[in-house]
Parts: structure tokens; C-alpha cells; sequence
């Protein structure tokens, strides 16, 4: 009888599971982009850095069990990362730029000689760690727009320059 009642009803340990999966999940879903790294090689010092740029960044840098964030991304329909959910994993959750993760990564591993990027989710698809790679090398928001703006302004400096040289040939 005891066994019945029981049954449907989650031990604690299992409450606080599925409470991290579904928070792994909301934070998923919330981000605009995630890199998994595996962090090997770093020292207690070198993390705490690591940990200082993503901050400064806007990106959640955690260190979480596989398992249950395997199992998040499965709930979400994402079967792609099963393989990397191995051995060490950190992940970074880009939550106003997408490209900061990939980016800190990139240059925490240059930094530091250690550490590899295994895969991440841009655009809620997967990408494999040369995906990944290539999304560090893209121009932040701040560079794109600085770009945006000044190639948006050479034909106005070019019709202003013609404009002055009519009106002084006109004098």
C-alpha cells in the first residue's frame, strides 16, 4: 500500500533534479546563444579570470552536470549534444549578444593554452566547435554598427564634396 501511495511522487533529490532541468531549460530558451567548454587545464586563478571576462561580457558562465543538462536540451528536441556531454563541461550562456560567448572562449583559450570549445547553439541550432570558432571571429554588435554607420555615411561626405565644389564653380 505504502508502495502505491509513493508512486508519481519524486524524492527530494529527484524534486531538486528536475527543478535544475527545467531552470537549465528556461535558461536555454532565454539566451540567445550557449557554448559548452570543456575547462581542463585551467588553475583556480586563471577560472576566476575566465569567469571576470565572461561576466563583464553579459554572458552566465556555470559549471553544470552533464546529465541534466543533456537532458534539458533533449526536452528542448536537441540530440545533437549527447556526444559532448562528457568529461568537463562549463557553459556559457550568451544573454544579449550571441557572439560574446564564442568570443570570451576563444580568447580564454589563447589566452591560458588550455581549455577547448566543444559545441554550442546559435539561432536554437546546434554548431560543432568550428562553427563555434568562426562565430568568435564575427565583429561584436558595437563594431558592426560603427561599420554600418560609416559606410552608410561616405556616400552622403561624397555628395556633400560635389555639392561644395558646384556651388563654388557656380561663384
Amino acid at each position: 500500500m505504502d508502495h502505491e501511495r509513493h508512486q508519481g511522487h519524486l524524492s527530494p533529490t529527484q524534486q531538486q533534479k528536475r527543478e535544475t532541468v527545467e531552470q537549465i531549460k528556461e535558461q536555454i530558451q532565454n539566451s540567445q546563444s550557449l557554448v559548452i567548454i570543456d575547462y581542463k587545464g585551467l588553475t583556480v586563478a586563471q577560472d576566476t579570470e575566465f569567469r571576470s571576462e565572461f561576466r563583464k561580457n553579459g554572458v552566465e558562465y556555470k559549471v553544470l552536470k552533464n546529465t541534466l543538462v543533456r537532458k534539458a536540451l533533449n526536452e528542448l528536441g536537441y540530440t545533437e549534444f549527447d556526444e559532448a556531454l562528457n568529461g568537463p563541461s562549463a557553459f556559457a550562456f550568451g544573454m544579449t549578444d550571441s557572439i560574446a560567448p564564442a568570443k570570451v572562449a576563444a580568447e580564454g583559450i589563447k589566452k591560458y593554452k588550455a581549455m577547448q570549445i566543444k559545441c554550442g547553439l546559435f539561432d536554437k541550432k546546434f554548431a560543432d566547435a568550428n562553427v563555434v570558432d568562426a562565430m568568435s571571429k564575427v565583429p561584436n554588435r558595437e563594431t558592426l554598427l560603427a561599420m554600418l554607420v560609416s559606410v552608410l555615411s561616405a556616400p552622403v561626405r561624397g555628395l556633400a564634396v560635389a555639392l561644395n565644389a558646384v556651388a563654388e564653380k557656380a561663384q
